[in-house]
């Protein structure tokens, strides 16, 4: 069983990923706040920064989670007509906060009044009466992409 645990908590988030922080929260307890930076698969010009608290030895990670998206390199139009443009957009990031079926996701979602990304971070299990989510933006403003943002009305 705590090979299972082990394992689920080294399952942070799929695809590319490294730590960019770790902080313990004391000497007397085994949760730390880990932060990981992911660069989004399509727009490869949007980095986020998430952290968490991951509690070793637990079978389940706390809900709460804090995100921050900034541009870190081009966004293109042809980057942005390769993602859904739905209300709902896609899922970018995914982790495994439990070994029973809660996860951290990141959702991204265009704005096309304001011409703005949406990274939405949320979990999929209700906690203490909520769902935690958290928002970060990325405007399209002074990038290769505007125009193209422009000529979608």
């Amino acid at each position: 069983m705590k090979f299972i645990v082990l394992g689920a908590s080294l399952m942070l988030l799929n695809g590319c990923s490294d730590d960019a922080a770790s902080v313990s929260l004391g000497l007397f307890t085994t949760k730390d706040v880990k932060v990981t930076s992911q660069q989004d698969p399509i727009i490869k010009g949007v980095t986020c920064h998430i952290s968490h608290v991951e509690a070793n030895l637990d079978f389940s990670d706390p809900s709460d989670m804090s995100i921050a998206c900034r541009q870190t390199g081009p966004i293109t139009a042809e980057q942005l007509q390769a993602i859904d443009r739905s209300k709902s957009g896609d899922v970018v990031f995914k982790a495994s906060k439990s070994i029973l079926f809660k996860s951290l996701k990141v959702r991204r979602i265009y704005d096309p009044q304001t011409r703005t990304l949406l990274y939405l971070s949320y979990s999929t299990k209700e906690t203490s009466g909520s769902h935690h989510h958290a928002l970060s933006t990325v405007p399209l403003y002074n990038t290769q992409a505007w125009q193209w943002a422009l000529e979608q009305e």
